[in-house]
């Protein structure tokens, strides 16, 4: 039975993110592994949404074709206006139910009903998600223009700044007013803000997070958690052995948001210039492993940058290591 669960709710994820319109099957993977809060590197995940794609073909609720574009078949989109039509119905009878019963409770129940319904699933959000991370945002963003890019349907923001200098990351935690308008928010990923190309995902708070805060709008670390300090030291490695004219180093432990910007920010907080950026890709898959190499102007520049070990860089401690 925990299997067929297991099963269902892959199948789910899939049919949910699918629309009528072509999604590349990359694509697809990618936002399922996200809804479902799986790490998108993770060979057992992308074996098991393999699976599941190749399951749901076989039974005709979706097709692939040669190209790699999934689209839902004719009977599951039957299948699926079947279902929200059944929905729509059964929720107008128990609506009809509960007029009938005691008025005074009214306000009481519309309190739950209300936090129920802002997270409950939709298609392209089974998870009922509505924390989003934003990336690479123009640096001239501010809430005005977060509010008109998702057409005002943000209801707090948490801005990411450095913890010691205070400098914004050009990245952000955003609260989304209900489920649907999260959905709709990451439909827009790679759309344009002031001339950059913006990345959004789904972002569940963790345990122990206090999300959404108090306050409409707040700065602060890479963390949602006001209890947690947000020192990466915690998870900080000792480097091995520095070589002689070191200029090079291995980052490890990277988000997948990074980008060559971002990792050249980071280093110019203790004027660290970086001469060039190499990342590290699967060679089958093509994905990136969330690490990669950075050389520097001098050695001056390599030993400042590697003061960073351990420092937060978009939610997690990053690695840094000597290299030749």
């Amino acid at each position: 039975m925990p299997e067929q669960d297991e099963s269902k709710k892959w199948e789910n994820a899939v049919l949910s993110i699918t629309q009528s319109e072509a999604i590349k099957v990359k694509k697809l993977r990618k936002q399922v592994l996200i809804t479902l809060q799986m790490d998108e590197d993770d060979k057992a995940a992308k074996k098991i949404f393999k699976e599941t794609v190749q399951r749901l073909e076989e039974t005709g609720q979706i097709s692939l074709d040669s190209e790699g574009n999934v689209t839902l078949t004719e009977k599951s989109k039957k299948r699926k206006s079947k279902e929200e039509k059944k929905s729509k119905k059964n929720k107008k009878t128990k609506t009809t139910e509960s007029d009938e019963g005691v008025e005074d409770q009214t306000s009481e129940f519309d309190t739950s009903a209300e936090a129920k319904d802002k997270n409950k699933p939709c298609p392209g959000n089974p998870q009922g998600v509505t924390r989003l991370f934003l990336g690479n945002l123009p640096f001239a963003v501010d809430e005005a223009l977060l509010g008109e890019f998702f057409k005002n349907k943000v209801t707090h923001i948490k801005w990411i700044t450095d913890k010691e200098t205070g400098k914004f990351y050009g990245s952000a935690f955003i609260e989304m007013s209900d489920s649907r308008a999260a959905a709709e928010a990451v439909a827009l990923a790679g759309e344009k803000m002031l001339g950059r190309p913006v990345k959004i995902n789904f972002a569940p708070a963790r345990d122990g997070d206090v999300w959404p805060p108090e306050k409409k709008v707040i700065t602060g670390g890479p963390t949602a958690s006001t209890g947690n300090s947000g020192d990466g030291n915690k998870q900080k490695r000792e480097m091995s052995e520095k070589p002689e004219n070191c200029v090079k180093l291995f980052i490890g432990n990277l988000s997948y948001d990074i980008d060559d910007e971002g990792i050249t920010k980071f280093f110019a907080n203790v004027d660290a210039e970086v001469r060039s950026v190499r990342w590290l890709h699967h060679k089958d898959s093509g994905d990136f492993k969330g690490c990669g190499y950075v050389e520097f102007w001098s050695p001056e520049a390599c030993d400042k940058a590697a003061t960073l070990n351990g420092k937060n860089l978009l939610g997690r401690p990053i690695r840094i290591d000597w290299t030749d």
